[in-house]
């Protein structure tokens, strides 16, 4: 610890600003997985939505969620800055959270089978959730990069600055599929959702508490701009209620998964088209084959990704319907597995960074560790397989589901750590930014796509009630031997390929893996 001046101030050997931005990104993700392990269980429970309703309401939310930050992180480069947009988006996503603790009354079903919802209650939850959309565009990807600015170029700190942020990240998700799936089943969702709420609120007031501790990072390049009066109204203003009012159109898309759906194909095919005539006519053999690695690259983390975020939809789901949750003496409610994935992380990111290192020259290129991130991935549904298969008339043993998430982190640590890197390394220097937004736009698809292969396993009949096991089983079994053939398949498939991307990256590859 160090001076005396604020300014100055160390913790631990790093900037006390880290920990402040270390608690704040805690509290967010506390705030966002808590309320996701909640999601697919509030709307099939007590809305009465019908499986396919809620697979795909729960993936179009999380694929808005993951296209605003580019948007949010345009604004803060050019206008904002780091600071200023990380705190408007907390205040979006508390009053998000404010609204997901209205639950209104119950959805009810009628003796001719009819549903009855409280319409009033479900539009305060959609724009709750665009609240929450909006909310995260404009903080997730900026706390990110007032970590990195922390840190001056060259700082040797840096990398080890991100991993104590990143346990940040995994003890706030954590910590929220324990306390707020306990509060949701034992006292009612508002408890849930609220305490998800105020997780959030302590985020807010924990990063303005902390702005001193910034040494002036994080502020607008261009105050300039940032200060332009147009129609009155300085250029701050007129983001901030240009940024509010657009989650009335995000409370629209979040309704409609046909608009979402599009919206993605169209901007695909954009991005695509975009790549293919910047390669052709804007660069020279060796950039343009990297582009074309890290291309093909971004493909596959789409079929990972909408693989590994079965947890929040039909994991869940077959959790809750057929899983003895009963696991080392405790009876866990059926959403607290999700926990384990930040659990496993925590214990298994520094394991793996040392095998990496251990393994010096044979350290697997990129393209072989994302093929051994979806043969995991498709292990781990291999894993439950085989779990449902012997469980007989039973309920399936909690055992299974656990080395699933052991399976799935050990496949998301194969690829996770990598993948930024390998944007930045392999994109041509005036489009890094364009393909950083490609990046999570193949995020935002997978999540689509993986709301869409739960539909797999959807069980639509007797809705609202409890499901017999001889229902619930066989669905689940069908979706997850589809999704553990197609995982191993193609990781096998990529792995097979592999020396072939390997090439196109013209050496890249070796700093990737440093």
């Amino acid at each position: 610890m160090s001076t005396t001046t604020t300014d100055q101030k160390e913790l631990f050997g790093h900037p006390t600003g880290l920990f402040i931005l270390f608690l704040t990104e805690m509290w967010e993700r506390f705030s966002f997985y808590g309320m996701k392990a909640l999601l697919i269980y509030y709307l099939v429970k007590y809305h009465l939505f019908l499986d396919t309703e809620g697979n795909l309401l729960v993936g179009s939310y999380a694929a808005l969620v993951y296209a605003t930050p580019v948007i949010g992180g345009y604004l803060a480069d050019k206008y904002l800055g780091f600071r200023k947009a990380i705190v408007f988006g907390a205040i979006l996503l508390v009053l998000g959270h404010i609204g997901m603790a209205f639950e209104g009354n119950a959805a009810t079903k009628s003796v001719t089978g009819e549903i009855v919802r409280d319409n009033f209650a479900l539009q305060v939850f959609y724009l709750s959730l665009a609240f929450i959309v909006m909310g995260v565009g404009f903080l997730k990807a900026n706390i990110s990069s007032l970590v990195g600015e922390l840190y001056e170029q060259g700082d040797v700190r840096r990398d080890s600055g991100f991993t104590i942020f990143y346990m940040g990240i995994n003890l706030g998700s954590f910590l929220a599929t324990i306390i707020c799936a306990w509060l949701g089943d034992e006292y009612g969702w508002s408890y849930g959702f609220g305490a998800a709420g105020v997780g959030m609120f302590f985020g807010l007031l924990t990063f303005i508490y902390g702005k001193r501790y910034f040494k002036g990072k994080g502020e607008s390049n261009y105050p300039e701009a940032l200060n332009k009066v147009t129609f009155g109204l300085k250029t701050e203003y007129w983001i901030y209620i240009l940024g509010t009012l657009s989650t009335l159109i995000i409370w629209q898309m979040v309704q409609s998964h046909s608009i979402v759906q599009n919206a993605l194909i169209v901007s695909g095919l954009i991005s695509f088209i975009y790549i293919l005539y910047y390669a052709i006519t804007k660069l020279d053999k060796i950039a343009r084959e990297r582009l074309l690695a890290l291309t093909i690259l971004i493909v596959f983390t789409i079929v990972f990704w909408a693989l590994f975020e079965q947890a929040y939809t039909s994991m869940n789901l077959f959790a809750d319907r057929a899983l003895d949750t009963r696991f080392l003496g405790v009876d866990w409610k059926p959403n607290q597995f999700l926990s384990l994935n930040a659990l496993f992380i925590i214990f298994l990111a520094p394991v793996f960074a040392w095998i990496w290192v251990k393994l010096g020259k044979y350290n697997p290129n990129t393209a072989v560790k994302f093929a051994l991130a979806l043969i995991f991935v498709g292990l781990g549904f291999g894993v439950l397989v085989f779990g449902i298969s012997v469980s007989e008339a039973g309920k399936v043993a909690a055992i299974w589901l656990v080395l699933t998430y052991l399976l799935h982190t050990m496949g998301e640590l194969c690829l996770s750590p990598v993948g930024l890197s390998a944007v930045t390394k392999l994109s041509p220097a005036k489009i890094v930014g364009f393909m950083m937004g490609v990046w999570f736009l193949a995020t935002a698809s997978s999540e689509f796509i993986a709301g869409v292969l739960a539909n797999i396993a959807a069980i639509d009949t007797n809705v609202g009630e409890t499901l017999a096991l001889d229902v619930a089983k066989p669905a689940y079994l069908k979706l997850f031997t589809y999704l553990f053939y197609t995982g191993v398949g193609i990781g096998v498939f990529l792995l097979i390929i592999s020396p072939i991307i390997k090439k196109l990256m013209h050496g890249v590859d070796k700093e990737l893996n440093k």
